[in-house]
């Protein structure tokens, strides 16, 4: 697991994608991939996330692929059999934390999961839920505990985000937005993307 959270914070920006349609699996991880963000959060709430998992992960095997929005244990076992390396989901289900803490999956679920030992956890809907005053005062209570908010989460308030020493990361979907996958405009997802990478790094300094 701090492996992965190592990762995602290196990079700072992880792209929170929904595909409807496996064709667009390919194009999109090698416009991730070459706009310099070789990771994707793929919800798991369509029928194609399965087999897009999949292809990205057999054409891009270094890629770091999150699966999204797990529901189940039958589908924490689904994503990872198709190369997800990462289980993340917006709530707190003990059964799903507990099964992958038993089978030693990584595994960010949200908030609550804190009471299970986890210190790297996801908060959604972020902008919604309170921001970043909200993550704030939750690290207060816990003061080992980083977050990766997710939801409401773009180039406008990225930087009040990853300025916050709580915050090892943000999702996003701004740069993967489903009616630019659906219009197949992967070379804008690729520039996007690479905008994205120089605002963190900027934000870094």
């Amino acid at each position: 697991m701090s492996n992965i959270a190592d990762k995602f914070e290196e990079l700072g920006v992880i792209p929170v994608v929904v595909l409807n349609d496996t064709k667009d699996a390919l194009p999109l991880a090698k416009a991730l991939v070459e706009g310099g963000l070789p990771c994707a959060e793929v919800t798991f709430r369509t029928e194609a996330a399965e087999e897009s998992i999949r292809l990205m992960h057999e054409a891009y095997p270094d890629m770091v692929l999150a699966a999204g929005t797990v529901l189940t244990t039958e589908q924490v076992d689904r994503a990872v059999a198709a190369g997800a390396s990462v289980i993340v989901s917006p709530g707190f289900d003990p059964e799903i934390v507990d099964y992958c803490i038993s089978k030693n999956i990584p595994v960010m679920p949200g908030a609550q999961a804190v009471k299970r030992g986890l210190t790297r956890v996801k908060f959604f809907p972020a902008t919604a839920a309170g921001g970043i005053k909200m993550i704030k005062a939750m690290c207060a209570a816990y003061t080992n505990v980083r977050i990766m908010p997710t939801g409401g989460i773009n180039t406008a308030n990225l930087e009040e985000f990853l300025s916050c020493d709580k915050i090892f990361c943000c999702g996003g979907s701004w740069m993967v937005k489903g009616d630019m996958i659906k219009a197949g405009e992967f070379d804008k997802i690729k520039d996007m993307t690479a905008e994205a990478v120089a605002l963190v790094k900027k934000i870094r300094g």
